[in-house]
């Protein structure tokens, strides 16, 4: 058997020495283990929100109103819920808003379409912020 032949000595910097190796092996293992903290930091906290919404779409009315088409999710169907509904004019300037109650009971799950009189023409509708009305 031969040896395995090496690069000329200095050539790419010092020889590896264990140490360094320790080094580098126990910063990755840091570095994965606050990775996979965050991540279920991220994923617990994302399970137990209690109230998630996704814009479904919008239309737009004339120069004075839009629809917006949103879906709202409940953890718990017997949460009421209230979510914040925009217009955006192009410079995404609020020129509409409306505040939409979801009563307590229903499905969990519930899609909305809710109508917002605008001061000026609107390029789109949001939902921006959904909460659980407490009590």
């Amino acid at each position: 058997m031969t040896e395995p032949t090496r690069p000329p000595v200095g050539r790419y910097g010092p020889p590896p020495d264990a140490r360094r190796r320790r080094l580098a092996v126990g910063g990755l293992w840091a570095l994965g283990a606050v990775g996979t903290a965050g991540a279920l930091w991220l994923g617990v906290g994302a399970a137990l929100t209690p109230v998630t919404w996704s814009d479904v779409g919008f239309d737009l009315r004339g120069a004075d109103e839009v629809a917006v088409t949103f879906e709202v999710a409940r953890r718990d169907a017997a949460d009421a819920v209230v979510c914040r509904v925009e217009a955006l004019n192009e410079r995404y300037a609020q020129v509409g808003v409306l505040d939409v109650d979801v009563p307590a009971g229903g499905p969990a799950v519930q899609r909305l379409q809710v109508t917002v009189r605008t001061s000026e023409q609107a390029v789109t509708g949001i939902v921006d912020t959904c909460e659980v009305v407490p009590g």
